[in-house]
């Protein structure tokens, strides 16, 4: 019996096929991914987490039809923050114990870019970025625009203009311009170019971070500005799923839409949940400090309507995208993420069993019913999000005292005063001012 001899062309036609064929089936397995990082917004200022006085009809639909986490997690001011969601590593590792600290962390510590980089994604920032060290595109994105400072909306009269840059190039905010109106332009205009391909959008939005200023649908004397600043944000949401909507890129993409802090000291009062305020807001170590809205939306894959307990702190989220985008860390360096993809397809996952959160040389360690403190403060975690209880010394229950040794063996192990030290003020937001002097 004769074999048929295949022609070196055809045999080199075949393997091309089969290359590009992998190729597309990889990209097809791979999610065009969203991050939407809030400036400033509690679980207070969201709709879906029962906010009294808030309304936000698009993020609610997010959660309607995807999964909304009520145990999520992040350092209670935006630098310290920030640098968790781009390093995937606790503060102690890096040093980025306060605001400014953070930009003074190595460049090699900023692995989100890169990471979906490596993974074949085009990769863009949009938004606020001066607490990071370095410019994006020496962090992994393709794609940027970026301003300095917090809460850059319009000029102000008698200032000089905000400055921002795009892509290596500096520019001047006119007069007439609104800064969330021209980042929303540079996401929309980053999606259609990529829409063939993988893509990582990481958005970090001006709202709802002070001053607050009109928008432009405020109306003249408007009572209340931080509710319109709220609601045009909630608007820039919809616009950009209406987007992904007309592209037919829904079913591809998830989005994530988290808050980057707890609520505002001005804003906290008015912050309520069925009447009560949270315990704590942006900038100390009480549980609104940290705790943040975070919803996930994956339309086919994440299941709708679901309400997550699971506890989750913003180091997971590079171990979730490296999962879902079959990237590996690197084995050499210490991450603190678990990642949650499973909990994204609706499958139990491994939850984690507590959560590390710090802010200078203040720390502490929290499971779903207790939290040990860096001073050894141990306390009843079961009236949260609205009250925590103080154990007093000497009358610890059974209960608490197994809780107190489960999570101080936690934190021997983890050893934060052995790491990296803060050097500032104690606050978390500054440098030692008193060797500034």
């Amino acid at each position: 019996m004769k074999t048929r001899s295949i022609h070196p062309v055809t045999r080199w036609l075949s393997a091309v096929l089969m290359c590009l064929l992998f190729t597309s089936v990889q990209a097809a397995d791979k999610p065009n991914v969203v991050l939407l990082l809030a400036d400033d917004l509690g679980i207070g200022n969201v709709g879906c987490y029962g906010s009294d006085h808030y309304k936000t009809p698009h993020i609610d639909q997010l959660a309607a039809t995807g999964i909304r986490f009520t145990r999520a997690f992040t350092a209670a001011l935006c630098g310290p923050s920030r640098a968790l969601i781009m390093s995937g590593r606790y503060a102690f590792r890096n040093g980025s114990t306060n605001q400014d600290a953070c930009s003074a962390m190595p460049l090699s510590e900023l692995r989100l870019g890169r990471t979906f980089k490596a993974a074949g994604y085009a990769t863009s920032a949009i938004g606020k970025w001066g607490q990071l060290p370095g410019e994006p595109d020496e962090a992994g994105f393709d794609d940027y625009l970026r301003f300095s400072g917090s809460g850059v909306y319009w000029n102000q009269p008698g200032s000089k203009p905000e400055r921002y840059r795009v892509n290596g190039q500096d520019r001047t905010l006119g007069d007439q311009e609104y800064m969330p109106d021209l980042m929303h332009a540079q996401a929309i205009s980053f999606i259609n170019e990529n829409r063939d391909r993988p893509f990582f959008l990481y958005y970090s939005l001006s709202h709802v971070h002070g001053d607050i200023q009109p928008t432009p649908d405020s109306p003249p004397e408007s009572p209340n500005l931080f509710a319109d600043n709220i609601l045009y944000m909630d608007k820039l949401v919809g616009k950009l799923l209406t987007e992904l909507d007309s592209l037919k890129l829904r079913q591809k993409t998830l989005i994530l839409f988290m808050g980057d802090n707890g609520t505002g000291k001005a804003q906290h009062p008015r912050s309520t949940i069925g009447g009560r305020n949270l315990s704590g807001m942006k900038g100390n170590m009480l549980e609104g400090g940290g705790l943040v809205p975070l919803i996930a939306n994956w339309p086919g894959t994440t299941p709708p309507g679901l309400v997550s307990s699971d506890l989750i702190d913003s180091t997971d989220l590079l171990s979730t995208f490296s999962e879902l985008t079959g990237t590996t860390l690197p084995r050499d360096i210490p991450f603190d993420g678990h990642s949650f993809a499973a909990q994204l397809r609706g499958q139990t996952g491994k939850p984690r069993d507590w959560i590390y959160n710090q802010l200078a040389n203040m720390w502490y360690v929290r499971d779903a019913h207790w939290k040990l403190d860096h001073l050894g403060q141990l306390f009843d975690m079961s009236a949260a999000p609205f009250a925590e209880t103080l154990i007093a010394p000497g009358s610890e229950s059974e209960a608490a005292l197994a809780a107190r040794n489960k999570l101080a063996a936690v934190l021997k192990e983890l050893n934060p005063a052995g790491g990296i030290v803060d050097t500032g003020d104690g606050t978390g937001r500054h440098a030692n001012k008193a060797k500034k002097k």
